[in-house]
């Protein structure tokens, strides 16, 4: 995620339980180290981080201390991706190590630090999002190849109406990381697909933009205007040659769309 307020890039490294944050102006990225698994992490209004971990919620403070304040996941489960609201209340996916279908979930933490989940029978919960105007929330679950989308309240947490928005087919790659530009559309990182794919709010294929990386994993807009858009990328299970840009985090300007400003933890 884009923290606008001190003009940096957050990131995680899930399996190595790393929370970057760079200075895309200066290229310096400072880290923190957890003891765990980190899905996500998303800076709180009161300071450091609430990160989404294979336990369940933590906090994380700037000297790296990390504190499991709802411990909601058995042995053999971890938090994904993560996202807030813009309410401040943080929308997480949770799966298996194995990615077992219908062993999934979304839950949702409030700022009050309870939980409850909103959304079962999933895979591999990904790419979170909401329309400019509250209304629609869309969810990828990986493993299925599908992008969901979901009639919300922005003052509640309820979610209905489940319909397919698109699919990606198996053999072209498949859904992970999202984000939504002011225009409604979404930008989707198409893991093992070497490409971006912008989706209408109908579900129509709008473009695709093609990456030098084959494991897109995330998206967000950042940049002053935030009209530069950020990727993440993965190296696991690859065999590469020293010099490929596989697991570098990618920047893209001139595409013509600007994105919405993202959210801290109210928590």
């Amino acid at each position: 995620m884009w923290d606008a307020e001190i003009c940096r890039l957050h990131w995680v490294d899930i399996p190595a339980g790393h929370i970057h944050t760079s200075d895309p102006t200066t290229g310096q990225t400072t880290s923190v180290e957890l003891p765990t698994l980190v899905g996500a992490a998303v800076p709180r209004r009161s300071g450091g981080f609430v990160a989404a971990t294979a336990e369940g919620f933590a906090t994380v403070e700037a000297d790296g201390s990390m504190n499991i304040r709802r411990a909601i996941l058995p042995d053999g489960e971890r938090m994904n991706d993560a996202k807030c609201d813009r309410q401040g209340r943080l929308w997480a996916g949770s799966t298996t190590m194995d990615f077992q279908p219908g062993k999934g979930a979304l839950h949702v933490l409030m700022p009050d630090w309870t939980s409850r989940v909103v959304l079962e029978e999933l895979a591999l919960p990904n790419g979170l999002g909401w329309s400019p105007d509250g209304r629609t929330f869309y969810l990828a679950d990986t493993i299925a190849g599908e992008i969901s989308a979901f009639d919300t309240d922005p003052g509640s947490t309820r979610i209905s109406r489940r319909r397919t928005l698109f699919r990606i087919p198996a053999r072209t790659g498949m859904p992970d990381g999202l984000t939504v530009d002011t225009a409604g559309c979404l930008w989707v990182a198409v893991w093992g697909g070497d490409r971006l794919a912008r989706i209408s709010p109908d579900g129509d294929l709008l473009g695709e933009v093609p990456l030098p990386v084959h494991q897109p994993s995330s998206c967000t807009f950042g940049g002053s205007r935030l009209d530069i858009l950020y990727i993440t990328s993965a190296r696991e299970g690859l065999d590469l040659s020293g010099n490929d840009p596989a697991g570098s985090v990618l920047a893209i300007d001139q595409l013509g769309a600007v994105g919405m400003p993202s959210t801290a933890f109210a928590g």
